[in-house]
């Protein structure tokens, strides 16, 4: 067997060798010449574009009744979750409601708020008084009270907005008793720069590219028509002479400052308001963006401007009026693309409800 493998290895050498073949490296796929696309023109159809699909509004009732569900339900799993937790386990004074009857009684310094025998206090120690001039106030903090669960949800303030809010006109009343402006110069300086960028003098531009109409009329017409209207109430009855501008040019975004004598006046008749008038002020200012549209809310419902008030002619400037003043372009947007459920609808409601806080604080027996 050794002697066998040197001679097949000379035979192997021997042996004419064969050509093979290497694959390119690189393959034509196809034959066919390559031709470009060829463009077609895009179709253009004449006129606005289609109207977007409206979202059906939900039944108010309709969503009364889903969250009272869903309140339910969390109730019974809250319940459940008590259930299974040790006995001995020590439950919290501020987890259960320590009262039961709720009222409102007169004393001599004003109108107070009972739980059973004890006065609503507030975060000081000092008891809550409102004048007795204002017994709808008093009534809206009572009722407020009543509808907690626990003495835990009063250390929030989303459960007890009007009383924060009277709480508020008492600090401003207290702080001016006592000398002290530091209140009142913060609430100003806030007034004067929602001034600058007012909500009601922020207008659409004049010429906008695929502008649409909503009963005729574009969205800057509507700001106008608004603005206008409400400017001539407070010209005439609360800023006389004064001139208001638009916050914006047609072709700028930087807002244009109000004259200085303007804000000397507006500012001056904010700084002599009383403590209450003061505070829904703030409130209605916050909620609005607008110191112009709060102002004219203000001074329509406040009893300290019942005497030198114009009687009312048809309806009074209130909520509606208030809320669909400052949120214009929000309820344009809303006709125009549709309305997303659980946050427009509960933007609005909100709006209302903080405007309707700010009525009910300035009210009284005169307005």
């Amino acid at each position: 067997m050794e002697s066998i493998r040197p001679a097949l290895a000379k035979i192997r050498l021997a042996a004419p060798q064969r050509a093979y073949n290497r694959p390119l490296l690189c393959q034509c796929l196809h034959t066919s010449a390559a031709r470009g696309a060829t463009p077609l023109p895009h179709p253009s159809v004449p006129g606005p574009p289609p109207e977007t699909p409206q979202a059906q509004p939900s039944d108010a009732a309709q969503r009364v009744a889903r969250k009272r569900r869903q309140a339910d339900m969390m109730k019974q799993a809250r319940e459940m979750r008590e259930s299974y937790t040790p006995s001995n386990k020590p439950k919290s004074m501020l987890a259960k409601r320590f009262w039961k009857d709720v009222s409102v009684k007169e004393t001599d310094g004003g109108l107070q708020v009972f739980l059973d025998h004890r006065p609503v206090r507030m975060p000081n120690k000092q008891i809550l008084t409102v004048p007795a001039s204002k017994p709808q106030l008093a009534a809206a903090i009572a009722l407020e009270w009543d509808l907690l669960m626990s003495a835990q949800q009063a250390l929030k303030n989303d459960y007890i907005p009007m009383t924060s809010l009277a709480a508020r006109a008492i600090d401003i009343e207290a702080a001016d008793k006592a000398g002290q402006s530091n209140i009142r110069n913060d609430i100003l300086a806030y007034f004067m720069r929602v001034l600058a960028t007012d909500t009601l003098l922020c207008w659409a531009p004049e010429k906008v590219i695929n502008d649409t109409l909503q009963d005729g009329k574009t969205l800057r017409q509507i700001q106008e028509e608004v603005a206008t209207g409400i400017i001539a109430y407070l010209q005439t009855h609360v800023f006389p002479g004064v001139e208001i501008k638009p916050t914006l040019d047609p072709n700028s975004i930087i807002p244009v400052e109000q004259p200085k004598m303007t804000q000397e006046v507006i500012r001056g008749w904010c700084a002599g308001l009383p403590a209450y008038e003061l505070a829904g002020l703030e409130r209605a200012v916050l909620a609005s963006k607008s110191l112009l549209v709060s102002a004219r809310l203000v001074h329509e419902w406040s009893e300290a401007f019942a005497q030198s008030r114009p009687a009312a002619e048809g309806s009074r400037f209130g909520i509606d009026e208030a809320a669909e003043a400052s949120s214009l372009e929000v309820k344009w947007q809303t006709v125009q693309w549709g309305e997303v459920e659980d946050t427009h609808d509960v933007q609005r409601e909100d709006l209302r409800r903080q405007l309707g806080s700010a009525i009910v604080l300035v009210s009284g027996n005169a307005s």
